[in-house]
């Protein structure tokens, strides 16, 4: 693969939550620096919604010799207000590219089915996975119209201020017209109704004539995760933390960071044999989803992460609820100054990046 690369949240924002709720310039530095030098990348993709947390991420990726594929991200909008948006946004994405010309890769949007509102029915991205007609919809393939007629204006507004490389992070049941961009991008996760024929689901995407681009990968970190694929996070009880009750896990499950990690090192072996030419690991870090030693409140088990957080970066979550057996002060013992600790996962997709690197 020529690009290794891992995805790295600096605010995405669903129901008003955002999800990187404390942003210092300096501890983006160091975990860019480390996705550079311990994870073997050369490429992250950075995504959230602030324009300028964006931007900032998104130089001190190119700062640090990397290409950075930016990936901004309006939820639950109309296609007017995400237009004006991703507009915006492909302006400041310019001035970043000439910093480094052939160094950046401008996303259009992500998922917008089920992320943007008016393609299907539904004010979230839960309302419309929910709606009755929704499988109907995909099934029929109504869908597909109003997203390519989003795309195209979306492709033709980025590409009036920006002058790099263009695409969009489709989901698989999209039937996306790939001639206007420059990559073919898929979020695609594996689990175990497709597991058998993952491979030649991987090779679907490569009859347009493009670079194949894995834009999100991954599995979380409990036992039976690897099966439970891209719905691995619904173990999470989204009521927990919107009320007085913190957030907590739906039942009990049992970690397991082994699996993780074998899933991921076989996903990439999978991309790489295939010959996808970029991969991005569903995620770096979530800060939002602290590890604990209570299971119910484990909640690193419902995130994609490499990483484990603990409970020192949970911004307004964390001071609406002091009792929650978070450990607010805890830093790591792998990076001292970091308050995370690396997974299984980050060794093995490290381990498997550096083997890509010195195949060259």
């Amino acid at each position: 693969m020529k690009r290794r690369g891992v995805c790295y949240d600096v605010g995405r924002v669903m129901w008003g939550q955002n999800w990187r709720p404390e942003f210092s310039s300096a501890e983006i530095h160091r975990e860019l620096q480390i996705i550079r030098d311990d994870l073997h990348c050369n490429a992250v993709r950075i995504c959230g919604q602030d324009i300028e947390r964006l931007v900032t991420a998104g130089q001190d990726v190119l700062d640090q010799g990397l290409e950075v594929w930016l990936s901004p991200e309006l939820w639950d909008h109309s296609a007017r207000e995400t237009l004006a948006y991703i507009a915006m946004a492909a302006e400041q994405a310019e001035r970043l590219r000439r910093r480094r010309p052939d160094q950046l890769v401008f996303s259009v949007g992500s998922e917008a089915t089920l992320f943007m509102s008016g393609i299907v029915e539904g004010n979230s991205v839960f309302e419309r996975l929910e709606h009755p007609s929704f499988w109907e919809h995909v099934r029929s393939g109504d869908h597909n119209e109003p997203l390519n007629a989003f795309l195209a204006e979306a492709n033709d507004c980025v590409r009036e201020v920006f002058r790099g490389s263009v695409t969009y992070a489709s989901v698989p049941f999209e039937t996306v017209n790939w001639s206007p961009f420059d990559f073919v991008s898929v979020d695609l996760y594996r689990e175990a109704r497709i597991r058998e024929g993952f491979a030649d689901i991987v090779r679907r995407f490569f009859v347009h004539d493009l670079p194949v681009a894995i834009t999100e990968f991954g599995c979380c970190s409990y036992r039976g995760a690897a099966d439970a694929g891209g719905r691995g996070f619904a173990i999470l009880d989204i009521t927990g933390g919107r009320d007085s009750t913190p957030a907590k896990l739906s039942g009990e499950y049992l970690r397991d960071e082994g699996e993780q990690a074998q899933e991921l090192s076989e996903m990439i072996r999978i991309f790489d044999q295939a010959g996808v030419d970029a991969t991005f690991v569903m995620t770096f870090g979530a800060p939002l989803n602290p590890t604990s030693a209570d299971p119910m409140y484990d909640l690193d088990m419902a995130s994609y992460s490499l990483v484990k957080s603990y409970g020192g970066r949970l911004g307004p979550l964390g001071a609406a609820h002091p009792g929650a057996p978070w450990e607010r002060r805890r830093l790591g013992t792998v990076y001292p100054d970091m308050p995370w600790e690396p997974k299984a996962s980050f060794r093995a997709v490290a381990d498997a990046y550096a083997l890509q690197a010195q195949r060259g």
